[in-house]
Formats: structure tokens, C-alpha cells, sequence
């Protein structure tokens, strides 16, 4: 496999179909089951304000606001959201334009009812809406969901890894630790564009087995080896680059900075930390992309797209010094932090 190639075409609109696939949802709940921009309406609320008249979680409910600011229905004004004209137009009850009936028959799509309970539990429903399923976290335990779900993973990995890879700087840089790194496609591709680097892939069973083999297949097992370990416990040492390659977004605020910190204490002083992810802009109006994305993550998994000041927030509390966002492909991008 070339790790250098690149496709001839932009796939962006056939990736927004899937990572915008709940997103209808997320606003058909918001209207259908909550009257929410009536209510709004009457009532311009802060989160919080949001969350107590609601009784919603707040990382749901920040999602589904990011989600609606990101469409031009709400804006945040000092931290408090209104109505916009549009949303009071053809959102309110009062208004002879208003849209809410024809969405009415969408009231029982079963991820718009999922909707319901995740705004008010913050827990994430079954993969796929399955109710049976477990979500993603215990699924990714068991083999043939793993297996499943790490080759969809790796189809998308393949062009965006090579995204990454031409955008980050690692000169002078030895090793790179793939952390939550799947299939592994991420480290193989960082060390096919830098000829003097090497990887790691830290990996839990089963998955770390899938692993080894499709680095094997890559014709990079020479130069990427695999650790077995749940990252919660710990990083894997002697690791200059450190790299969350989609990893962070699906875990809520406490996970994420339990993961940063073992990684902090696993890095040599100035150490490279690399987040690669879709990132929500510091204001939290979009991209609307990232926003609809969010609301899959938000469905299914403990998580959600963080904001670039999120990020940097986290970051430096953690004990690195943050740097600046960087595009790569497909509302996609990273950032940087050094640890100090």
C-alpha cells in the first residue's frame, strides 16, 4: 500500500452524508419533543438556564446548541442564546409561518426518540440506535464488532492520515505514539512521509491483534509495532509525539483530561502532543460539518467536538503550551501542544 498517495477528487460531500447522518434528528427532538424555540423564544437562557428549565445534560445540550447556532437558529449573546429571526419566523408556535407540523410526522424516528432520553441522561444510546447494542465503548470489547468497526475506520483513515501526515512538522522527532490508534493507519502513515520516524500503536484487545495485522499487510511492521493496553491505565514510554488521532471527542471533559495527563507523564520534556480531530471554532457557531458530526458523536458515544479554545484549555492545564489550529481535509484538522 502507498501511504504517500492521494486521490484525484474531494470526497467532502460523500463523507458530510455520514458524519451529518443524526443531525436531522438532533433538530427534529429539539422542535418536535421540547417546542424548544418557542420556549426559547420567550425565554433567551444561558446553558445553564438551558439545562435547568430542561432538565438536559449539559454535553448534550451544548452539542445541540453548537448544532442550532451553526444553522443560524439561535445566537450567543454574552453567553446567553436568543431566537434567531429566522428560527422565530418558522420555529415558534405563534408564527403564521411556522414549520413545526411538517416536521411532526419525524416524531418517531428512533433517533430523534433516542434524542430525548440522551439530552436528559448525557448517556450515549446503542450504536446505531440499536437499543439491544451496547454503546460504542463496551461494543468495541467484543471481536466482531471491533473487527467491524476498525475497517470502517481505516477506509476514512487512509485519506486523512496522508492529510495529516503533509501538514505536520516532526523534524527532529523519533517515535510517535499512536494512542486508541485502531487500525493502526495513522502511524503508518506519519512514518511513510517521515523516513527517519517510528511508531507505536497503543491498542486494547481485540483490537490490538487486528492491528499488528493490517500493519503487517501495510509492509510497515518494521517500523510500527503494537502495545497492548487500555490508555486510561497508562502510556507506553521512550514516545517523543504523542497523537489522539479521533479518540478525544468520544469521551466527555473528565476522560479527556485523565487521558492528557497520563500522556503528560508519559513524555519526555518537550514532548510533541497532536490532536487530530474535527474541531468546532472558538465561538461555537460551527463549521456546521463539525456541528453535525458532533451530534453522531454525541448519540453514541461520552463525547463530543471539542472547540479549538476547549482544546487549548485542556491542553494547558494538562502542562502543555498550546499551539494554533491547522486544517487538513474534510472539516478536519489538528493542534498542537508542547509539554513544558
Amino acid at each position: 500500500m502507498d501511504l504517500t498517495a492521494a486521490p484525484t477528487t474531494d470526497p467532502t460531500a460523500i463523507y458530510r452524508y455520514r458524519d451529518g447522518l443524526y443531525a436531522v434528528d438532533l433538530i427534529t427532538a429539539a422542535l418536535v419533543h421540547f417546542d424548544f424555540f418557542t420556549w426559547l423564544n420567550a425565554n433567551p437562557s444561558t446553558l445553564a438556564q438551558v439545562c435547568a428549565h430542561f432538565d438536559f445534560h449539559p454535553r448534550p445540550a451544548d452539542v445541540m446548541m453548537t448544532l442550532l447556532a451553526a444553522n443560524g437558529l439561535v445566537t450567543d449573546q454574552g453567553g446567553t442564546f436568543q431566537c434567531t429571526t429566522t428560527a422565530r419566523e418558522h420555529l415558534t408556535k405563534s408564527s403564521t409561518w411556522n414549520l413545526s407540523p411538517y416536521f411532526a410526522s419525524l416524531h418517531d424516528r428512533p433517533i430523534a426518540r433516542d434524542y430525548v432520553e440522551v439530552l436528559r441522561t448525557g448517556k450515549p444510546a446503542g450504536w446505531s440506535g440499536d437499543k439491544a447494542a451496547f454503546d460504542w465503548h463496551k461494543a468495541m470489547e467484543q471481536d466482531d464488532f471491533a473487527r467491524k468497526f476498525t475497517a470502517a475506520m481505516d477506509c476514512r483513515g487512509i485519506y486523512l492520515s496522508q492529510a495529516l501526515a503533509k501538514k505536520l512538522d516532526l523534524t527532529g522527532r523519533s517515535r510517535v505514539l499512536d494512542i486508541g490508534g485502531g487500525s493502526g493507519i495513522y502511524a503508518c502513515s506519519l512514518v511513510a512521509h517521515n523516513a527517519h520516524l517510528h511508531g507505536t500503536v497503543l491498542e486494547q484487545s481485540p483490537v490490538d491483534k487486528i492491528c499488528a495485522r493490517l500493519i503487517a499487510e501495510r509492509g510497515c511492521a518494521d517500523r510500527v509495532d503494537v502495545a497492548t493496553g487500555n490508555m486510561f491505565d497508562g502510556m507506553t514510554p521512550g514516545c517523543d509525539v504523542h497523537l489522539f488521532s479521533n479518540v478525544l471527542h468520544d469521551w466527555d471533559v473528565p476522560e479527556v483530561k485523565a487521558l492528557l495527563a497520563r500522556s503528560h507523564d508519559a513524555m519526555p520534556a518537550g514532548g510533541l502532543l497532536v490532536i487530530h480531530d474535527a474541531f468546532i471554532n472558538a465561538d461555537k457557531t460551527g463549521p456546521l460539518h463539525v456541528a453535525e458530526y458532533s451530534c453522531l458523536l454525541m448519540h453514541s458515544t461520552q463525547g463530543k467536538c471539542y472547540s479549538t479554545t476547549e482544546y487549548a484549555a485542556l491542553m494547558d492545564e494538562a502542562g502543555f503550551t498550546p499551539g494554533e489550529y491547522h486544517d487538513t481535509a474534510v472539516a478536519r484538522g489538528f493542534m498542537t501542544g508542547v509539554k513544558r
